[in-house]
């Protein structure tokens, strides 16, 4: 420590805060680890219901493409011991699909394949069919009123069908900026 007496205090002090830099320097490059959350996937979640013969009827949701078994057997399985066609169940089901178990004997059920209520594929954020929503569904749209459902009913009966979501611009009362609004709930299967 004989150097340290050779120092005015200005120059100890400086001396200090050098070091005392330079082990913050080492310590954040060598030992410190920001926590950083895991990097996000897109994962778009399956949405899926299930009524009937089941133990627990309702919306189930996967962050895969289920197959028509697995959503099955996530509703609880089926209530009593049935045949069920193993072929048909490995199938993956698209989101919005509405299974509908139901027994047709002792030993056998059907399964009916739908699509859910339009009110529902809303909640969950999943666009509707353009060529088969009715009326009625259309209104269940915010900035969509009957008169404008209407016209779109009436503009998909005269033309056969939608064939791609930006016809909705042909629609009387549909500008640009509506357009803009509404694309994002319509799909075309």
């Amino acid at each position: 420590m004989e150097f340290m007496r050779h120092l005015s205090l200005g120059q100890q002090k400086i001396l200090f805060v050098l070091a005392l830099f330079i082990l913050v320097i080492l310590y954040f490059q060598f030992y410190y680890r920001p926590f950083r959350p895991p990097p996000k996937e897109n994962v778009r979640e399956v949405v899926v219901e299930v009524l009937g013969e089941v133990r627990n009827p309702g919306i189930q949701i996967f962050q895969h493409l289920p197959t028509l078994k697995e959503s099955i057997e996530k509703a609880g399985g089926l209530k009593n011991v049935a045949f069920f066609d193993t072929n048909s169940s490995s199938e993956a089901l698209e989101t919005g699909t509405l299974l509908t178990i139901v027994k047709e004997s002792q030993d056998r059920i059907k399964v009916k394949l739908g699509r859910m209520e339009a009110r529902k594929l809303l909640v969950f954020s999943i666009p509707l069919d353009l060529n088969r929503v009715s009326v009625e569904d259309l209104c269940l749209i915010p900035g969509i009123g009957e008169s404008l459902a209407s016209e779109i009913v009436t503009y998909r009966e005269r033309r056969t069908g939608f064939r791609s979501v930006d016809e909705l611009k042909n629609v009387k009362g549909i500008g640009e900026k509506k357009y803009k609004d509404l694309k994002g709930c319509f799909t075309i299967k």
